[in-house]
């Protein structure tokens, strides 16, 4: 157990007063100034130091794919929580997620590519950054993205860690004065698998070398229809989810110099998700809660005290929020381990309240009987769960 775990049961113990009702319901949102007791701390899925999942996407970004760009941004975090479910000797590992763009003439690169987001657990980054692409005419050099993106990215030495490349595009594969079929062995040299997504009709996909790209790397061949509109089902269990997304961002106490940027960004994103759609938002709430997806020690007090137990005693007054300046060091500890309790307790509430959603969206969809396999998330999803297996991985 944790320092950060000790102090978070202790703090439970210690406090006075009427144990705080941190469940997801409007009126628990109402009362966040209650004092907490008896709170404990919820057993959670161990996370693997071993091994990382991560996922370059590579995506063009050319005049035509306007329709792909609003497909990524609205099955981003249902890719996501389709990593987290993975685990490797029944651990769940660190996933990353990397953001290329590549096609666009605004682009400064004789090869038009550009590095979006360098692999990160910082998904907010992420979503930022994808909701910030903007489509453009250019010329689409596969071969050239994914040298880039093989050599380029800090992929995870560790024979045991999932590398996959998934780019989606919809011009020839073999287009630029880079072989692909070169790089893409090279690529698969390294353990890096690539997965290719053409938008247009699956024959096409095969003339133009999409389905070569993915034999020669080892990975699995897809084409997607990119203009159509994401299938959404709403269920009972979306509201409450939605609140526990309020609840949980309440747990998160900002330092640094830019601590209060990065805590804006997230209630952003928060935004950037639900105009998408308020499934995605509830996606994305999904994806909050999973420790080993979505981490910010970077600007959050909570996830820095925990990677780090001596951080606390070293702050410097300047970098606390105001709510914590002039307290003690025990004050601030005590101050973050009750949030640690608190956003355990929720993160609970959001795994099982996302285990029913799912049961209900399967099976309304058996009930429909829609298929929705020619969206590049659930192309995604279906072969992240199929090479998840054949390495080692169980779901």
């Amino acid at each position: 157990m944790t320092t950060l775990k000790i102090l978070a049961v202790a703090a439970a113990f210690l406090s006075s007063g009427k144990a705080t009702d941190i469940r997801c319901s409007k009126s628990s949102l109402e009362n966040r100034n209650v004092t907490v007791q008896n709170a404990s701390v919820p057993l959670v899925n161990s996370i693997s130091k071993d091994n990382k999942i991560q996922i370059a996407l590579l995506l063009d970004t050319s005049n035509s794919m306007d329709g792909l760009i609003d497909q990524a941004k609205s099955r981003l975090w249902n890719i996501v929580n389709t990593l987290t479910t993975l685990k490797y000797n029944g651990k769940a590992p660190q996933v990353e997620i990397a953001l290329y763009e590549y096609g666009n003439d605004g682009i400064r690169d004789e090869n038009y590519i550009r590095q979006v987001t360098p692999l990160t657990q910082d998904l907010d980054l992420v979503s930022e950054k994808l909701f910030a692409l903007r489509t453009n005419g250019g010329s689409e050099y596969c071969g050239a993205v994914i040298r880039d993106a093989a050599n380029n990215l800090n992929w995870d030495s560790n024979e045991k860690s999932m590398k996959l490349i998934y780019i989606a595009g919809n011009e020839p594969f073999n287009q630029g004065k880079i072989d692909y079929k070169e790089v893409i062995s090279k690529t698969k040299d390294k353990n890096i698998y690539t997965n290719t997504i053409f938008c247009g009709s699956r024959e096409e996909g095969i003339r133009s070398y999409w389905q070569n790209g993915a034999t020669t790397g080892g990975g699995k061949y897809f084409n997607i229809d990119s203009d159509k509109k994401v299938i959404y089902i709403e269920t009972p269990y979306d509201i409450r989810i939605s609140e526990c997304n309020a609840k949980l961002n309440s747990t998160y106490i900002y330092y640094g110099n830019r601590g209060s940027e990065y805590k804006m960004k997230q209630i952003t994103q928060d935004k950037n998700a639900e105009v998408q759609s308020v499934s995605n938002l509830v996606e994305r709430t999904v994806s909050k809660s999973k420790k080993n997806a979505y981490k910010n020690e970077h600007w959050d007090l909570i996830d820095k005290a925990e990677k780090d137990a001596g951080f606390i005693a070293n702050m410097k007054e300047s970098e606390l929020p105001e709510e914590l300046k002039g307290k003690s060091k025990e004050e601030i500890k005590k101050a973050v381990a009750i949030k640690s309790a608190d956003r355990e307790k929720i993160q609970g509430e959001i795994e099982e309240l996302s285990k029913k959603r799912q049961l209900y969206i399967d099976n309304e969809m058996k009930k429909r009987g829609t298929d929705d396999s020619d969206d590049l998330g659930k192309a995604i999803e279906s072969s992240i769960q199929e090479l998840a297996k054949k390495n080692g991985y169980s779901l």
